[in-house]
């Protein structure tokens, strides 16, 4: 099951230095498959993704991602995006950069419409409850949606234990995302 760590603003910060020593932390004490980089307030996040690209790089088990910004994620040589479900439009071009694309879904109907524009991944949430992010969808929706789509999901929202990920593994889920199970 792939571990994917989500950074935000709250836990994260705009000052590099502090950035770069909390990433570095995140990337060593935890087993990170993928990363993705967001911030959707920061008026320098252009400088900043360029300072996350090149941290994750020494990493060679993680794989960087950027949110939002395919132009950006292509010309810094990340290794893909991933798109919130107001962007669906964008998966064609992610793909044409050869990007990875990991696509935001809620729904079932979602899920599906991401798969046939082309992503590689989704993530599904929130499956626990977690701020801001209303009701939790739960296991069995995320067991549902994995058995129906055919590329890989991982489950995002609210997972900040062991025992939510061994009963997210049991779903058949590829994965879990989390910001605050990094932190």
């Amino acid at each position: 099951m792939i571990h994917y760590a989500i950074t935000d603003p709250i836990y994260y910060t705009q000052e590099t230095l502090t950035f770069t020593l909390k990433l570095e932390n995140v990337l060593l004490d935890n087993r990170v498959d993928f990363i993705c980089y967001r911030d959707k307030e920061n008026n320098n996040y252009e400088t900043m993704a360029e300072i996350f690209i090149k941290e994750v790089a020494r990493f060679s088990h993680t794989k960087a991602l950027l949110h939002s910004k395919v132009d950006l994620a292509h010309s810094l040589g990340a290794y893909g995006v991933h798109l919130p479900s107001s962007s669906f439009s964008e998966i064609a071009k992610a793909k044409a950069f050869g990007l990875y694309v990991v696509v935001s879904t809620h729904s079932e109907e979602e899920a599906l419409h991401a798969q046939k524009l082309g992503a590689d991944v989704v993530t599904f949430s929130p499956i626990y409850t977690t701020p801001n992010k209303g009701n939790p969808r739960g296991l069995d929706a995320l067991k549902q949606i994995v058995d129906k789509i055919t590329i890989n999901v991982v489950a995002l929202g609210g997972i900040t234990t062991q025992k939510q990920l061994q009963d997210v593994e049991k779903t058949g889920a590829f994965g879990f995302a989390s910001i605050r199970y990094f932190i």
